[in-house]
């Protein structure tokens, strides 16, 4: 009997090509797997299952990571605010971390000998689904096709060719992986350090030109309303998502250090996590205390650096998770938010929680708390020991 294998499958050029050379070149039966963590329609996974059994697998299943995407990891970078390099929503990162966990669970769940994916040698992708496969399946093999014989795209399209499989060299100039945080774009341009990806590149055109504002509504932290209208919050990121993403909102392109040390650019349009990111950070720089988003700030740091290297297993990760899940209590309220072409701007809050309420003072009046002179001999306090030190030392550096 053959060997199973299972194939990450996406339906793209690469694994793609793994199919045909796990099962002719190998003799490995294979069982491609899509993880779906909310970037495809329904049609769209018919037609990549069509596309798996064209390419001769013996098997072929769909896995919905969706909403526990959510509430495993995108939560919690929500909680965070996190960009990476202050730019970056961790669309791809995160996305990975969740569909290598559930590809390893399949493996164990068919019993297969090998596991496969089809990531080269050069980027972040090949360190994340390696890892957590050592981590969770330790003892099954690793098969990486395009990474072990180094193919270009060009020489994957002659292969399929040969092998009477037709694939567009102007369908393959540009990769584009989509999920429920975020698309990401990579081409030839995003391999140069001064060239910016063409209007045409970019999956969603921009169509909105008059401004519109909407109302977020967020209950300890989570998204959970969207003008007035209750959801939950991965509906509510997906509608959002189509309202925000005509205007151009969110496109960039992010420039980072990837896990094997070299530099790296990508293209990435993401709306609804920019805007929930910069609408969820205004709320809470109304609701919380300044240590609380001091101390967020550095853990949700870490949290995304880690993440983006593929240590979501590490158990510091749940730590984290449980400081910034409990510092949410009080971040809900409204956020106010006006889309116009290219950008967004949050125009305020409504929030129960609000600690910037005038029973306490207005802002350039005298507070209602304390007076002029209270404030004078806490400014002496206050500085007392770095007074003491210069006065001990003079002008020393």
């Amino acid at each position: 009997m053959k060997k199973k294998v299972v194939l990450a499958f996406s339906g793209g050029l690469d694994t793609s090509f793994c199919c045909i050379h796990l099962a002719q070149d190998r003799g490995l039966e294979v069982h491609s797997v899509i993880v779906n963590t909310g970037g495809f329609s329904n049609e769209e996974l018919q037609e990549i299952e069509k596309r798996a059994y064209a390419l001769g697998v013996a098997s072929h299943a769909v896995v919905d990571e969706t909403t526990h995407y959510y509430e495993g990891c995108i939560k919690y970078l929500i909680f965070g605010n996190v960009l990476k390099n202050a730019t970056y929503p961790l669309s791809v990162s995160a996305e990975r971390v969740s569909q290598a966990t559930a590809i390893a669970n399949y493996v164990k769940k068919i019993g297969a000998d090998y596991v496969a994916h089809g990531s080269t040698g050069a980027g972040n992708d090949q360190v994340r689904f390696d890892m957590i496969f050592n981590i969770i399946i330790p003892g099954v093999e690793i098969i990486t096709p395009i990474r072990d014989l180094k193919l270009s795209r060009e020489a994957e399209i002659e292969y399929l060719q040969s092998h009477g499989v037709v694939y567009s060299a102007e369908k393959a100039r540009y990769s584009i992986n989509k999920g429920l945080w975020g698309t990401s774009v990579g081409g030839q341009e995003t391999l140069t350090s001064h060239q910016t990806l063409p209007e045409e590149a970019w999956p969603t055109q921009v169509t909105e030109t008059e401004s519109r504002k909407i109302e977020l509504t967020f209950e300890k932290g989570e998204l959970v309303g969207l003008d007035g209208e209750k959801l939950d919050p991965v509906t509510a990121i997906q509608q959002l998502q189509a309202i925000a993403q005509p205007y151009g909102i969110g496109r960039d392109i992010h420039v980072g250090d990837t896990i094997i040390g070299i530099k790296g650019r990508v293209g990435f349009e993401a709306a609804a996590p920019m805007v929930i990111i910069k609408a969820h950070h205004t709320l809470e720089k109304h609701t919380l205390t300044k240590w609380q988003l001091s101390w967020k700030e550095q853990l949700s740091s870490f949290y995304g650096n880690y993440l983006h290297e593929g240590q979501f297993h590490d158990p510091i990760m749940r730590n984290i998770e449980a400081f910034l899940a409990d510092t949410q209590k009080m971040v809900s309220g409204k956020v106010f938010v006006e889309l116009l072409p290219y950008r967004f701007q949050v125009i305020g809050i409504e929030s129960a929680h609000d600690l910037m309420s005038n029973k306490f003072g207005s802002y350039g009046e005298m507070n209602n708390a304390w007076s002029g002179e209270d404030v004078k001999g806490f400014s002496k306090i206050f500085g007392n020991q770095v007074m003491i030190w210069h006065k001990v030392n003079g002008n020393e550096d």
